[in-house]
């Protein structure tokens, strides 16, 4: 994948940056550490330039989020609490009512979920969806996506260009970072599963 990578930047330039990263925002097991530091360092071999790389990176990530958003528009409250009020969401624990206050939630005091979680991995491309099912205002959308994803990508790109062809250690050391960051994720999700189950589910099928 590096070679792949490589090569793609090394003939296409800023297109070839926006588009992996477009494609990172869609399809999150693409890693951004790799991408970004590698950007960065072809400013070093080549005529590009870091504010350019940068530019390019942000506007892939504020594409691949829109795509993201679109497809949570399309969802919307009223269908997935259709989809949970089924008998086998209900069976699993859920209630539509769940989808409402968790939506309720994110109007309130959620969205600023989108610019934080710019800096997290796999949830820095998902929380788009909840913004667009719960139809977050898409001029707030993109500032807050605009402003987190170039936060992000200067960081990343900026190291890779001052690593020049080290480039690679400022990836192992960020996919690191991420690495422990999606095993924190990994395990919260199984703390909140185990309290699903026993709270929700095994009641519902001593129920029946």
């Amino acid at each position: 994948m590096e070679e792949l990578f490589f090569n793609f930047i090394d003939q296409f330039g800023y297109f070839a940056v926006g588009a992996l990263i477009f494609i990172e925002n869609i399809f999150p097991p693409i890693p951004s550490e790799l991408i970004l530091p590698l950007g960065g360092f072809f400013t070093t071999t080549t005529d590009m330039v870091l504010p350019g790389v940068i530019i390019a990176a942000t506007a892939g990530s504020v594409l691949g989020a829109y795509i993201l958003y679109g497809i949570g528009y399309v969802l919307n409250r009223d269908r997935l609490m259709r989809f949970f009020e089924t008998k086998p969401m209900r069976l699993l624990g859920f209630k539509g009512d769940d989808i409402a206050k968790a939506i309720d939630w994110f109007d309130r005091r959620g969205q600023i979920s989108v610019l934080i979680c710019r800096f997290v991995p796999i949830v820095r491309s998902l929380i788009s969806i909840p913004a667009g099912v719960a139809r977050m205002n898409m001029v707030k959308f993109a500032l807050y996506t605009l402003f987190g994803s170039a936060v992000w990508n200067t960081v990343l790109c900026s190291l890779g260009a001052a690593a020049g062809s080290a480039w690679e250690t400022v990836t192992a050391q960020a996919e690191w970072v991420s690495d422990v960051v999606k095993y924190i994720i990994i395990a919260i999700v199984i703390v909140v599963a185990i309290w699903w189950i026993v709270k929700r589910i095994i009641p519902n099928l001593k129920k029946d």
